[in-house]
């Protein structure tokens, strides 16, 4: 920290050999003004925006694979149709249940795969399930849907799988 002396006070602002900023005290005595932050607040500021940070990256990251997730999700819809097609036309259905149905079998799409997508299987009884790929924060969740045929041929869909109980957070 630079020394001023009061001969320095006296100068005119030009002719002095740094900027003192002065303000006039109720008893008349002459202030000096300190401008800008200290070390210690500059240390404070960037611990608050640690903290803040370590915080807010979990929800970041969830926020960030749930669109690559929905990919996998809206894969499954050819599945869904195929299946709810069949219950209605009965050629799946067998004393009141679901069965025969598979990946290629009775109007049922062929398993695909795309950059988040790593498979999709079809039970015999309707059970969808998608994988997802080791790509773009995914690690192979997985998203199954299970059919629920109600007396009038009418699929109810439950959703299930690992991408409910995901550690960072649900993403489906």
């Amino acid at each position: 920290m630079a020394v001023v002396s009061t001969f320095d006070l006296l100068k005119l602002p030009e002719q002095r050999a740094m900027p003192i900023h002065r303000r006039q005290d109720k008893d008349d005595g002459v202030k000096l003004i300190q401008k800008g932050l200290t070390r210690i607040e500059w240390l404070i500021i960037v611990a608050v925006l640690g903290i803040l940070a370590a915080a807010v990256y979990p929800v970041y990251k969830t926020y960030t694979v749930r669109p690559r997730f929905s990919e996998v999700v809206e894969t499954m819809a050819p599945y869904k149709a195929a299946i709810e097609n069949c219950a209605k036309n009965g050629s799946c259905v067998e004393g009141g249940a679901l069965a025969r149905l598979g990946v290629g079998k009775l109007g049922v799409p062929p398993s695909i795969s795309t950059t988040y997508l790593a498979r999709v299987s079809v039970s015999p009884n309707g059970v969808i399930t998608a994988v997802a790929s080791n790509a773009g924060g995914l690690s192979g969740e997985t998203f199954v849907l299970t059919p629920s045929l109600s007396k009038t041929m009418v699929i109810t869909w439950a959703v299930g799988g690992t991408c409910k109980t995901r550690a960072t957070g649900a993403i489906c």
